[in-house]
C-alpha cells in the first residue's frame, strides 16, 4: 500500500498527539501495557505448551513421545495424565499455527498423530478398538497404558476432537502435494474417530468437566462439526465416511434443543439430576470451536456472532459477575472472572482462566465475523447483550459504515480485551497459568502449567489480532431437517500403524489461515506464529531469537488502536 509523505506524517502527528496524551490518561497506558504483556505471554504460552509435551518437555520427563501432559502436577490434584479431550485441544491450537507459518511444530504434529495411533489400540475400563468404545476413555497415563481406576467414563467429545485436530493437518498435506501421506498416516486414525462418532453420538456421556452424565452441548457440537470436516477429507481422499453427511445434519438438528429460549441449558438428559441451572462456560467453549470465519451470525450452528450465542454469552457471563470477590465492583458491560458454572465446588469453585478466556475469545470471532459481512444485525434474542453497551440501542441493521456500527464493535473491543486484563492481572510474572485462580485472592490454585489453558490463551489472542483458522464448513451444517431423527450406524474399525514419517514434507508455499486483518479492521500479526525454528520438532521457543519481531507486531498494533482511538 502506497502512503503519501503528507499522509505519513498526519499519522505520526496523530500518534505523537496520542502519546503525549497517554502519560496523562489511564486507560491508554493500561492498553499499552496489555499490549506488552500480550507479546510477553504468547511467548510464555506456548513455550508452556511445548513444556508439556514428550519426549522432551522440560516439565514432562518420563512422558512418550507426542504425549501431552495435562498439568506437571502429580499431587492435589494428580494431573499427570493424557486426556484425549485436552491433547486434542491443543494440538488443534499447534495445527493451525504450523498451518500459519510455524513451521517448528511439524515434528511436534507428527509425534502427536503417532502417539494417538498408539492409543487408540489400548483396551482401556471404557472398551477396545474393535467395538470403537475404548475410543471415548477419557484419560491414560503418560506411558501410553491404560488408567483403570474409577472415573467418569465414557467422555464422547475425545473422538470428535481428535478426528478435527487431525483433519487439520491432513488438509495442509492435500494442499502441499504430499496426499499419499495424509492417506496412509492420518485418515487411518481419523475414520476410526468418525466411525465412533456416527455410532455412539446419540449415547449419553460425561460432559467435558467430567461430572455430568447426560447430553453435553459441547460433546453434541463438536461431534456435528467433526462429521461435516470428516465427509469433506473423505471426499478428497477419494474414501467414504459413511452416513457422515446425514448424521452431522441429524446432531447439529438435536443441538437446537439445548436452547432454553434465553440462554443454552449445557446438560440435559441427565442421568441422575442437579440443581443447576445450565448456564455453563461448556456453551462458551462451543462456541470457539464451531467458529467458521466463511459462516453467517448463524443460530442453527451456533457462531460466535448469533443472537443465540450472544444472549448466552451475558447469560453465563452475568451467572458470575456478583459470585466471585474479586469481581466485586465491576460494573455491568465490563469484564469479569470466568469460572466452569455458578454452582461449582472443585477447589471450592473458582475463576477459571480458559473459561474467562473463552469469553474473550468468543467477542473477537463475533467481532471478525461482523467486519465480513460488514454489518451488525440486532435481534429481540440478542438485545439485552448489545445494552450493556448502548442503553438505547434497538433492534435493526446497523452497516459498518455507520458511527452504531464503530462505537458498538470498539465498545465490545474493549469488553473482550477485559477479560484478557483479567487473566494479566491474575498472572505472575514468568507468565505460568494454573488451572484455576482464587475467588477471593486472584492467587493461583489446582493444578499448575496446566496445557489447556496455554492453549486457550493462544487461540484467544489469535483471534484478537485476526488469525483465523480455515473454515470447516459450517454453511453446509446450517439447513437442519424437518424432524430430527436419531439414526446411528455401526462403525468399522481399524488398527492404525505410524511407525515413522517420510522426510521432506515441507509446504509449497506458506499457506496462512489469517486473512491480515483483525475484526477492527487493523493490519496485526500473531508474534508467535510468525516465528520459525530451525529445529524440526521440538524446544521450547527462544525468545531473543524473535524479539524484533513481537515488538514490531506490538508496536504496529498499539499503533493502529492509537490512532483508531
Amino acid at each position: 500500500m502506497h502512503i503519501s509523505r503528507s499522509s505519513f506524517v498526519a499519522v505520526i502527528a496523530a500518534l505523537s498527539a496520542k502519546l503525549t496524551f497517554a502519560s496523562t490518561d489511564g486507560h491508554l497506558t493500561k492498553r499499552a501495557d496489555l499490549e506488552s504483556f500480550i507479546s510477553s505471554e504468547s511467548t510464555a504460552a506456548l513455550n508452556g505448551v511445548l513444556a508439556n509435551i514428550g519426549p522432551d518437555g522440560d516439565r514432562v520427563p518420563g512422558a512418550a513421545s507426542g504425549v501431552v501432559v495435562a498439568s506437571p502436577s502429580k499431587q492435589d490434584p494428580d494431573y499427570w495424565y493424557t486426556w484425549t479431550r485436552d491433547a486434542a485441544l491443543t494440538f488443534k491450537c499447534l495445527v493451525d499455527k504450523f498451518v500459519d507459518g510455524n513451521d517448528s511444530l511439524q515434528g511436534q504434529i507428527q509425534n502427536y498423530i503417532s502417539a494417538q495411533a498408539k492409543i487408540q489400540t489400548i483396551e482401556n475400563p471404557s472398551g477396545d478398538l474393535s467395538s470403537g468404545a475404548g475410543l471415548a476413555e477419557p484419560k491414560f497415563y503418560v506411558n501410553e497404558t491404560a488408567f483403570t481406576g474409577d472415573w467418569g467414563r465414557p467422555q464422547r467429545d475425545g473422538p470428535a476432537l481428535r478426528a478435527t485436530a487431525l483433519i487439520g493437518y491432513a488438509q495442509w498435506l492435500i494442499e502441499n502435494d504430499h496426499t499419499d501421506v495424509a492417506l496412509s498416516h492420518v485418515w487411518p486414525i481419523v475414520t476410526n474417530d468418525l466411525s465412533y462418532v456416527t455410532q455412539y453420538w446419540n449415547k449419553t456421556g460425561y460432559d467435558l468437566w467430567e461430572e455430568v452424565d447426560g447430553s453435553s452441548f459441547f460433546t453434541v457440537a463438536v461431534s456435528s462439526r467433526a462429521l461435516v470436516e470428516g465427509s469433506a477429507l473423505a471426499k478428497q481422499l477419494n474414501k467414504t465416511c459413511e452416513s457422515c453427511d446425514e448424521i452431522s445434519a441429524d446432531i447439529a438438528c438435536f443441538q437446537q434443543s439445548f436452547w432454553t429460549g434465553e440462554y443454552i441449558k449445557s446438560n440435559i438428559n441427565l442421568v441422575y439430576e442437579n440443581n443447576r441451572t445450565g448456564k455453563d462456560a461448556n456453551s462458551l467453549i462451543a462456541s470457539i470451536h464451531l467458529f467458521d470465519p466463511k459462516a453467517s451470525c448463524d443460530d442453527s450452528t451456533f457462531q460466535p456472532c448469533s443472537p443465540q450465542a450472544l444472549a448466552n454469552h451475558k447469560a453465563v457471563v452475568d451467572s458470575f459477575r456478583d459470585l466471585y470477590t474479586v469481581n466485586k465492583g465491576i460494573k455491568q458491560g465490563s469484564a469479569v472472572a470466568i469460572g466452569r458454572y455458578a454452582e461449582d465446588v472443585y477447589y471450592n469453585g473458582n475463576p477459571w482462566y480458559l473459561c474467562t478466556l473463552a469469553a474473550a475469545e468468543q467477542l473477537y470471532d463475533a467481532l471478525y465475523q461482523w467486519s465480513k459481512q460488514g454489518s451488525i444485525v440486532i435481534t429481540d434474542q440478542s438485545l439485552e447483550f448489545f445494552h450493556d453497551f448502548d442503553s438505547s440501542i434497538k433492534s435493526g441493521t446497523y452497516d459498518s459504515s455507520s458511527g452504531t456500527y464503530s462505537s458498538l464493535t470498539k465498545a465490545i473491543r474493549t469488553y473482550a480485551d477485559g477479560f484478557i486484563s483479567i487473566v494479566q492481572k491474575y498472572t505472575p510474572t514468568n507468565g505460568s497459568l494454573s488451572e484455576q485462580f482464587s475467588k477471593n485472592d486472584g492467587k493461583q490454585t489446582s493444578a499448575v502449567d496446566l496445557t489447556w489453558s496455554y492453549a486457550a490463551f493462544l487461540t484467544a489472542v489469535e483471534r484478537r489480532n485476526g488469525t483465523v483458522p480455515r473454515s470447516w464448513g459450517a454453511s453446509e451444517n446450517s439447513k437442519l431437517p424437518t424432524t430430527c431423527a436419531s439414526k446411528t450406524v455401526n462403525g468399522t474399525y481399524h488398527e492404525a500403524t505410524v511407525t515413522s514419517w517420510p522426510k521432506g514434507l515441507t509446504g509449497s508455499s506458506t499457506s496462512s489461515s489469517s486473512d491480515g486483518t483483525s475484526a477492527s479492521g487493523t493490519s496485526t500479526g500473531s508474534a508467535a506464529a510468525s516465528s520459525k525454528s530451525s529445529s524440526a520438532s521440538k524446544t521450547l521457543v527462544n525468545s531473543s531469537t524473535r524479539r524484533s519481531k513481537t515488538l514490531a507486531s506490538a508496536f504496529l498494533s498499539t499503533l493502529a488502536m492509537l490512532i483508531y482511538t
